[in-house]
C-alpha cells in the first residue's frame, strides 16, 4: 500500500487542523479539509493546488455531511485517514452555563464527529483498510472547574472512540482517540465560547482560573506543528495506538489521575464488593 495517503480534516482554517494539513501537505499527502466560508476555501486550496481541496462544510449540518463524503469520494477517491479535529471549547461554571451552551457543545464536539464516521465508515468497511482519528482533550481523562461542558464532550468522545475502535477492528479499520494537552492554538482565545458570570459565590473559585486561562493563551507549552508531525507519525504506522497523549502536561496530569483513581478504587474496594450477590 503506498505510504502517500487522502485525509479528510475537518476544521482546516486554524490550529491543529490547520497545521496538521500543511505538515501533510509537505509530505506528499492529499488533503481535504472543511471550512465554513468560500474566502476560506480559495486560500486552503492555494497551499498547494492539486494536492489541497476544501468542502464548505458545519460539521454540525448532518445533512450535508453524506453529500459532502460522497462527493470527496467520487471526484479524489477513498479516505484513508479520517481526522476529526473541528471542535471549540466552552468555557463557564456550569450552574450559569445554559442547556443551550450545552447542546451546543456537544453537537459540534461529539454529534458532528460521530456523523462524520458514519459517512466515510461504509467505504472504509467495504475497502477493509482506514484509520479514524478523534481530537478529543487532556480534558477528556482530568477535569476542572469551568469546563464542565468541554469536559463532559471529550469523555464522551473517548469513550465513543474506544467502543467503536473495538467494533470496527475485525475489518482493519484503526481508530485512535488522539488527547492533546496545552498547545499554542486559538482554543483559550477567540476560539472559545465564555458564558456571562452571575453568582457571586463562585467568583473566588473561578475568576482566577479565567484570568490565568486569559494571560497563557498562546504561550502554552505545546508546539502545534510538533503535534502535526506526531500526528502524521501514528498514521504511517502499521498498528496505531487507541489512546494517545500528546504534551508532558497531559502526560503528567493524566497519571496523576489514574494513580489517584486507583487509590479510590483500592480505599473502596470492600464496599465495592459487598454488592455481590450471594
Amino acid at each position: 500500500m503506498s505510504s502517500v495517503k487522502t485525509l479528510f480534516i475537518t476544521g482546516v482554517s486554524s490550529g491543529f487542523g490547520r497545521a496538521l494539513a500543511q505538515q501533510a501537505l509537505r509530505e506528499g499527502h492529499r488533503v481535504i479539509g472543511t471550512v465554513r466560508h468560500q474566502a476560506a476555501k480559495q486560500e486552503f486550496e492555494a497551499l498547494k493546488p492539486g494536492h489541497a481541496s476544501a468542502c464548505l462544510l458545519d460539521v454540525t449540518d448532518f445533512a450535508a455531511i453524506d453529500d459532502c463524503i460522497a462527493a470527496v469520494e467520487s471526484s479524489l477517491g477513498p479516505i484513508d485517514v479520517l481526522v476529526n479535529n473541528a471542535g471549540y471549547g466552552h468555557e463557564g461554571v456550569m450552574e450559569e452555563s445554559s442547556l443551550e451552551e450545552m447542546r451546543r457543545q456537544f453537537e459540534v464536539n461529539v454529534f458532528g464527529a460521530v456523523a462524520m464516521i458514519k459517512a466515510v465508515l461504509p467505504s472504509m468497511r467495504q475497502r477493509r483498510r482506514g484509520h479514524i482519528i478523534n481530537i478529543t482533550s487532556m480534558g477528556g481523562y482530568i477535569t476542572m472547574p469551568g469546563i464542565t461542558y468541554y469536559c463532559g464532550s471529550k469523555f464522551a468522545l473517548e469513550g465513543i472512540s474506544d467502543a467503536l475502535g473495538k467494533e470496527l477492528q475485525p475489518f482493519g479499520i484503526f481508530v485512535t482517540a488522539v488527547a492533546p494537552g496545552s498547545f499554542r492554538t486559538d482554543w483559550a482565545g477567540r476560539s472559545m465560547v465564555r458564558s456571562a458570570r452571575s453568582i457571586p459565590d463562585y467568583d473566588a473559585l473561578f475568576d482566577p482560573i479565567r484570568q490565568a486561562r486569559v494571560e497563557k493563551s498562546g504561550k502554552q507549552l505545546g508546539d502545534p506543528q510538533k503535534a502535526a508531525q506526531a500526528i502524521l507519525t501514528l498514521i504511517a504506522t502499521h498498528n496505531p495506538p487507541p489512546h494517545l497523549l500528546l504534551g508532558s502536561d497531559a502526560l503528567a496530569l493524566v497519571r496523576n489521575k489514574l494513580a489517584a483513581l486507583h487509590e479510590d478504587i483500592d480505599r473502596w474496594e470492600e464496599l465495592t464488593r459487598s454488592t455481590d450477590g450471594e
